[in-house]
């Protein structure tokens, strides 16, 4: 019963945590670029990766490693993001997504969600949840908080993709990502 309570309690609290928080926007940028499967896949493979190491941490160390540093290297990728979603070339007229070569659709998704939580509020959560709870429960609570917080955003994303203009959605989303790599450099260092 232990594993279920951990499951419910680390869900509900990541879930309502994860609410308007940046990883959304990004899910719902990624939604408007990508195909849903290859968004919701890299969600799940991120969240996953994140949330164990955050059960992990909380369950071995009860520790974080340095807030300040993670806090800025996310900054900064919000700052790569705010780059990305503005630079536009010509063959992005013809409809096709442009992606990294290197890691394709789904990596970019994935690797982009993971800097974007790491040492974020939901992570932290769950490190402090893991200290105290059954940590498969909680492992497993908080990866499908985040995934149902996200595949929302997702949603969303696709539905926005297909009424406004593509241009419009990458100016909205690199004054956002600025503003947020704005605001957790204050947090880092403020």
């Amino acid at each position: 019963m232990e594993v279920l309570a951990s499951f419910g309690v680390a869900a509900g609290v990541v879930f309502v945590a994860e609410l308007g928080d940046k990883s959304q926007l990004l899910s719902l940028w990624f939604a408007t670029r990508y195909r849903v499967w290859t968004v919701v896949a890299g969600v799940v493979a991120a969240t996953a990766v994140l949330m164990g190491v955050a059960v992990l941490l909380g369950a071995v160390f009860g520790t974080v490693l340095p807030e300040r540093l993670f806090l800025t290297i996310a900054a900064f990728a919000f700052f790569a993001f705010a780059a990305w979603s503005l630079r536009r070339d010509d063959d992005d007229d013809d409809g096709e997504v442009r992606t990294m070569p290197v890691l394709g659709a789904f990596g970019v998704v994935t690797l982009s969600f993971i800097v974007s939580e790491m040492g974020d509020k939901t992570q932290l959560a769950t490190i402090t949840l893991a200290g105290s709870r059954d940590p498969a429960g909680v492992w497993l609570g908080a990866t499908a908080g985040m995934v149902s917080a996200n595949v929302i955003a997702i949603v969303l994303g696709k539905v926005a993709g297909k009424r406004l203009p593509q241009r419009a959605i990458s100016v909205g989303a690199a004054v956002l990502f600025v503003g947020f790599g704005l605001f957790t450099l204050w947090e880092a260092w403020g």
